[in-house]
């Protein structure tokens, strides 16, 4: 993405919301126990902060903030559901990382959870994140009306659970051959379904849900609900191609390692100029989702083409 296309004001405003969620997750993540609380295990803190602080382009967040900001939401609240989302993918991070799973030393350019605590201690770490995701969207500085706010948990539990991320992960493990009575995925349908609960249910309920914090009409959710769901496939097609063609310094973690284990991976099914094709479409769909917003979506637009480009 080029500075005359628009990628400064893209990148400028990504960076914006970056440090406005890390700021929020920093005081969120607090060693003192709030009310209801008995107290706050210094060990368990340090490894939460560690697995939500100090990295991360903070994409799931942008896109919750960027798309609220299309119904003129208060940035306030929008950030709130987005650390609750960030909280979900980074205890998702923490627990795909673990041996008995990808068996990953390395997240973001620094060893991962386990390795710099134990494995026990990432465990309850990822389950302390996931949990507090939805504390936080109950609260009322999320939004005033119960309503939305449980409509937001609602969304947020059914992207991250069982028909979601997390069935999206037993899929994944099922096309490594984990389990001798679930099948491999291996058509292109079987892989989109993987690939679209594994990774584009999150990024599909970051559009959602900033239609869900302005009340949108039902014509303007089903919008960032296409554009969510064609950025979502585009994002892990493009993080397909980087474990095959980046490289470890500039990823920030392990490449070459999705097809040693035999990973499901458009990519595998498709090949590398088809995918790449792929994604070029998948670009197009989202911006025509969102011709209903008009010019007032244009950074949403960038962020698309910014998925399809990244190098990290």
């Amino acid at each position: 993405m080029s500075v005359n296309d628009g990628g400064t004001e893209f990148v400028a405003r990504l960076t914006e919301i970056a440090a406005s969620t890390e700021e929020l997750l920093d005081r969120l993540l607090a060693g003192a126990p709030m009310a209801g609380e008995r107290a706050r295990p210094r060990r368990l803190v340090e490894s939460m902060r560690y697995a939500t602080l100090g990295g991360g382009k903070r994409f799931r967040p942008f896109l919750v903030v960027e798309s609220a900001a299309l119904f003129a939401v208060p940035r306030e609240r929008s950030l709130m559901a987005a650390a609750a989302l960030e909280c979900v993918h980074c205890y998702s991070l923490v627990h795909d990382d673990l041996p008995a799973m990808d068996n990953d030393d390395l997240r973001r350019g620094r060893p991962t959870a386990h390795k710099a605590f134990d494995d026990a201690t990432a465990i309850l770490a990822g389950d302390s994140l996931l949990t507090y995701a939805f504390d936080l969207l109950s609260r009322p500085q999320t939004h005033p009306s119960a309503d939305v706010r449980i409509k937001l948990v609602m969304a947020l539990a059914r992207a991250s659970g069982l028909g979601g991320m997390v069935g999206g992960q037993i899929l994944d493990l099922a096309a490594e051959g984990r389990f001798a009575d679930l099948p491999r995925p291996h058509t292109l349908a079987e892989v989109e379904t993987l690939q679209a609960m594994k990774t584009g249910a999150l990024i599909r309920f970051g559009c959602v849900a900033g239609a869900i914090l302005g009340e949108a009409s039902d014509e303007r959710h089903q919008a960032l609900e296409r554009y969510g769901a064609a950025v979502g496939q585009a994002f892990q097609i493009a993080d397909d191609l980087l474990d095959i063609e980046g490289d470890t310094a500039t990823v920030g973690k392990q490449t070459g390692k999705d097809a040693a284990a035999g990973k499901a991976t458009i990519v595998g099914v498709l090949g590398i100029a088809q995918s790449k094709a792929r994604l070029k479409a998948l670009v197009a769909e989202a911006n025509s989702a969102l011709a209903v917003f008009g010019d007032k979506a244009d950074v949403l637009k960038m962020a698309a083409r910014f998925v399809a480009e990244r190098q990290t």
